[in-house]
């Protein structure tokens, strides 16, 4: 069977220069003038790079927008997608001097041909950590769409809301004044819902007191829509049935301001023609389709040279989880309640925070270049400026075509486009990272495009009898598992995704954790080995009583010691390993019984099927139990540590000679599988941690051998399929030499400017042809293990650089198998603008609280919330 493609034009393996100190790109300024439309090409460009999708609002599981770029797509000719696929009506238009064009949408796909309704021409789309900007020529003016979704993970207050920002600029290309007018409207695709029978719809304006430290004075007028027969924690194709829908602006200094409800093509179609809304709120429209109702305000100007308008939007739900827990069955409030109020003082509160939150934002977004750039300082050449791969019109390499040349590390590569190999060094044939492209570059373009998914995919929540705001104590965090079961706080989800947290902030790792130790220390689970999830389906938190969830026992026990013990050594919170010690004790003893020769079992890549005696995941057990012995020297438990060391040791001994091929040159898939490989990811937190306990030699075997087996897009996950996964990569290029580094960077980056895949950033891919989905596997896409992306940030935070070799962790400020955590630890705190006590941590045990223990206002919240 041919499965070989031919591979994307050489002239997107340019990727823009990205990393001068710079903070983040602002939402609206620093225009180009651009030229006249006939001198611009067709397609916009992307910078740092063009991914499969770009996210627009992207703020929790339900709030997760994203404009595709699959076929050409733009924002233009795509309509919005949700992460799961299915569109969404979010329109935008904007008149200039009574010509109306269309910047978002495809609205103009429905209208007859009218000489004042145009299409914008797309010049350029930018993202980062925080910011998607969208630059279109329209006429005489230039527009920008910029949407924000804040990712400030030092904050969970502001972390909690479920709203992004878009904000609409114009400015003159010509130098002369324009009457500008914007439009833009919304339809209940966002909720799931189409005909206004199944809708309830709210319109609010006027002032509605909040109580956050705003920029300015200014009450949002709200569209808020919820359904008319909600049903609590279900949904339909992802999208929740209960909660609300917001979509929100203000006058924003317009000469007129208005708005409508009614039929899409009434409303739409009446302002293109009068441009003005009728400000009727009141209608009642019952058709599907063109004739399906939406919620639109317009903005009148005046006559300018620039303007702006800004929009929030969102999917909001109270109560936000059914938590299981030792008082019984509680339905949970969002935590942004607890920090502004009811959803009114929320939403005002998020309107008047821009200013603030894009300071915030943009710090993150500063720090993370930075941080990029310090972890490759001196080690990264210049991109020359030398003879690159020459395309064709039809943007693929001649078939017959090979090409030859010297990348700008002085490596002479050969390149057949027909071929599934790659770049190859052209004399041993080896795999070389993909030629002209700064390595920092491609790294900066993965995690500044995985920062706002990763976020997206958890919530924030109360913990039950704490909605009295006086009541101090702190959140708990929970995850879904997007698009791949949609289980709740999945241990070996959180394990990939946790470098993000330990680099961003480690306390949150704390409050995801939570709730996996209140159902496990609280008697909900029966098996000894550690929980795979906390529900089977989100928002469900009602746990595995019985201890029928998914068969990983292995996987997760080391993944939970192994997460216990990087989030110790990134905060020095060592009460909190004791306070959990006994039940991170009952983990390690069953990886002492069962994890040197595992039994037939899934590990994380359970789409890959049971497998026994699997290599990688002994030694993620082998390092857990490395990993406890440093707990139990942190709590004062000598006997323990010298345990869990001794065994530590020996099963290492042990899995060396079960592990290796006898021929030296690389690790097995499963143990005396000679024609088995696979990629070695669970020796990264021996590195990152510095625990010692992997031979340096192993370090340097695999990183030789993986370039003897890479493909186009990078290294298979094993040898048994084409796939594979994009955090597990970063995690192995963080214990490779330089070289075999920048081969999978570089590759990630390759992948994601030439896929054809069609949904937001996709862990689980071919590494050849044309880079798509696997096949007979669900599309993975906006999972949040694309934290995983960070794990050489995370490295770098510990002291850990660019220009060590795998083994090497020269630099760390662990000293090696030392228990001292980091000089300058992320210590639990609380928001700066918090003006309450620090929050309390919030305990399980097993034995039942004496009465003046017992927790105040502990009735769970009413199911009619």
């Amino acid at each position: 069977m041919r499965i070989f493609g031919k591979l994307a034009a050489g002239s997107s393996l340019i990727l823009a220069a990205i990393l001068p100190s710079a903070t983040a790109q602002a939402p609206f300024t620093n225009f180009t003038i651009y030229p006249h439309t006939a001198d611009i090409p067709k397609a916009p460009k992307y910078y740092p790079l063009r991914p499969p999708a770009i996210p627009l609002a992207v703020r929790s599981p339900y709030t997760s927008v994203w404009s595709t770029t699959a076929g050409d797509g733009t924002l233009n000719s795509q309509p919005p997608i949700f992460w799961f696929g299915q569109r969404l009506g979010w329109e935008g238009i904007v008149v200039v001097d009574g010509n109306s064009y269309e910047y978002m949408g495809t609205v103009i796909n429905d209208f007859p041909e009218l000489s004042y309704f145009n299409t914008t021409v797309p010049l350029e789309v930018r993202y980062d950590s925080q910011f998607s900007n969208f630059t279109f020529l329209a006429g005489p003016v230039i527009i920008t769409a910029s949407f924000f979704s804040p990712v400030t993970p030092k904050d969970v207050c502001r972390s909690s809301i479920p709203l992004s920002y878009l904000t609409t600029t114009v400015q003159s290309n010509d130098g002369r004044p324009h009457h500008v007018q914007f439009y833009s409207d919304v339809n209940g695709q966002w909720m799931g819902l189409g005909n206004e029978g199944d809708t309830i719809k709210e319109f609010h304006t006027g002032p509605i007191n909040g109580n956050g430290t705003g920029n300015i004075t200014d009450v949002p007028t709200s569209w808020i829509l919820r359904s008319r027969y909600p049903s609590l924690f279900n949904e339909a194709s992802q999208i929740p049935r209960w909660g609300n829908f917001s979509f929100n602006t203000s006058p924003m200094g317009a000469q007129t301001f208005s708005y409508q409800s009614g039929s899409a093509t009434s409303v739409r179609f009446g302002f293109v023609n009068n441009r003005y809304l009728n400000n009727d709120a009141g209608s009642i429209t019952r058709g599907f389709g063109n004739q399906e109702p939406v919620y639109a305000f317009a903005h009148d100007m005046g006559t300018v040279v620039e303007t702006s308008v800004r929009y929030t939007i969102g999917s909001i739900q109270n109560p936000i989880m059914r938590y299981l827990h030792k008082g019984g069955l509680s339905d949970l409030a969002p935590w942004w309640e607890k920090c502004y109020g009811e959803i009114h003082q929320m939403i005002n509160f998020h309107w008047n925070d821009f200013d603030t939150v894009a300071l915030l934002g943009n710090e993150f977004e500063k720090q993370l270049r930075n941080d990029v750039n310090a972890f490759y300082q001196g080690g990264q050449p210049p991109v020359y400026n030398r003879t690159r791969p020459a395309s064709t019109n039809s943007s693929t390499y001649a078939a017959a075509e090979v090409l030859n040349g010297t990348d700008q590390y002085g490596q002479q590569y050969k390149f057949d486009p027909d071929s599934a190999y790659g770049f190859l060094d052209a004399n041993n044939a080896t795999g070389i990272a993909v030629p002209f492209v700064s390595e920092a570059e491609s790294y900066y373009a993965i995690v500044a495009l995985s920062a706002r998914q990763v976020m997206g995919a958890y919530v924030l929540a109360v913990p039950p009898g704490a909605t009295d705001r006086k009541v101090e104590v702190e959140p708990l965090m929970f995850q879904k598992e997007i698009s791949s079961n949609g289980n709740i706080n999945t241990v070996d989800v959180l394990y990939p995704a946790s470098p993000f947290f330990l680099y961003a902030n480690p306390n949150l790792l704390r409050y995801i954790l939570q709730p996996l130790l209140e159902l496990q220390e609280g008697d909900f689970y029966p098996n000894t080995y550690s929980t795979h999830d906390i529900g089977a389906h989100f928002p469900l938190a009602t746990g595995h009583v019985e201890g029928n969830d998914e068969y990983m026992p292995v996987e997760n026990s080391g993944n939970f010691i192994l997460m216990a013990y990087a989030y110790y050594k990134f905060t020095g919170d060592s009460n909190w390993l004791t306070q959990h010690y006994e039940l991170l004790a009952q983990f390690a003893q069953y990886l002492i019984d069962f994890s040197l020769v595992p039994s037939a079992q899934l590990s994380t890549d359970d789409f890959a099927g049971e497998l026994a005696n699997q290599t990688n995941l002994a030694i993620k057990g082998i390092v857990g139990l490395q990993a406890m012995a440093s707990i139990s020297r942190v709590v004062g438990n000598p006997d323990d540590a010298a345990k869990f060391s001794d065994k530590a040791t020996s099963f290492y001994d042990q899995w060396e000679d079960y592990a290796i091929d006898p021929s030296g040159k690389h690790t097995l898939l499963a143990y005396q599988w000679r024609s088995s490989w696979g990629l070695l990811y669970n020796i990264f937190f021996d590195k990152l941690l510095n625990m010692g306990l992997v031979d340096p030699k192993v370090y340097e075997m695999q990183s030789a051998w993986y370039a003897t087996v890479s493909q186009t897009f990078g290294v298979p996950l094993d040898n048994r399929h084409h796939y594979t996964k994009s955090d597990w990569e970063v995690w192995v290029a963080a214990t490779c030499s330089p070289t075999t580094r920048r081969l999978f960077i570089n590759a990630i980056a390759y992948w994601l400017n030439e896929t054809v895949t069609n949904l937001p950033f996709s862990d689980l891919y071919e590494v050849v042809g044309s880079g798509d989905y696997p096949l007979g596997i669900d599309h993975f896409s906006a999972r949040p293990v694309v934290g995983g992306h960070f794990a050489l940030l995370t490295l770098g935070k510990t002291g850990q650089l660019a220009n060590a070799a795998g083994g090497d962790t020269t630099g760390s400020l662990f000293t090696k198998n030392g228990t001292e955590p980091l000089p300058v630890a992320d210590r639990p705190s609380a928001p700066a603008w918090h003006a309450s006590a620090s929050y309390k941590q919030r305990a399980v045990r097993k034995t039942p609280p004496r009465p003046d223990e017992m927790e105040v206002g502990g009735s769970p919240h009413s199911h009619g919330r």
